[in-house]
């Protein structure tokens, strides 16, 4: 008998930058393939990720992830020179990455990694088109998230 691969590695997310809807308002969302060594892969599917200060930088008409971390597993990574804060190339169609390269000199975006997933066994980087948001939109976000609890709440009381 064969064992059923587990669900979760194979189509699951790996990791979720929950402070970039706090900080950024997100105006398109896009698909991106990463390049990994063998040994992230393995850090990877451990969950050892950390992104939450990381953004898209272009050089020569590539795009890199850079400020991601991914520490390196001590079983896995015995034999190689583990750089935890490389950059990783990024593969996108040239059309994206005109588009990308545009929507930032032009309009004034920042590119961020939302999050990082399995899809079938490739890890793909989901991006997002993105502007800061002021001290204000924050507050207002942060007090429109309040309400919506507090709403749920005397709903829920109401019913009873």
């Amino acid at each position: 008998m064969t064992k059923k691969k587990n669900d979760s590695a194979r189509g699951g997310q790996i990791a979720v930058n929950k402070r970039a809807r706090f900080d950024y308002q997100i105006d398109e969302r896009m698909e991106a393939g990463i390049v990994l060594q063998g040994w992230e892969v393995k850090s990877l599917r451990d969950g050892r990720i950390a992104f939450g200060e990381s953004y898209l930088l272009i050089r020569n008409g590539e795009a890199y992830l850079f400020g991601a971390q991914i520490s390196p597993l001590i079983s896995a990574s015995t034999h190689v020179i583990a750089d935890k804060t490389r950059n990783r190339k990024l593969l996108m169609h040239k059309l994206e990455l005109d588009r990308i390269i545009g929507a930032v000199e032009r309009k004034g975006y920042t590119v961020i990694p939302l999050s990082l997933y399995w899809k079938g066994n490739k890890v793909k980087v989901e991006l997002g088109l993105a502007k800061g948001k002021k001290q204000h939109d924050k507050r207002a976000a942060e007090k429109d998230k309040d309400w919506e609890r507090d709403k749920g709440r005397i709903m829920r009381d109401r019913n009873r």
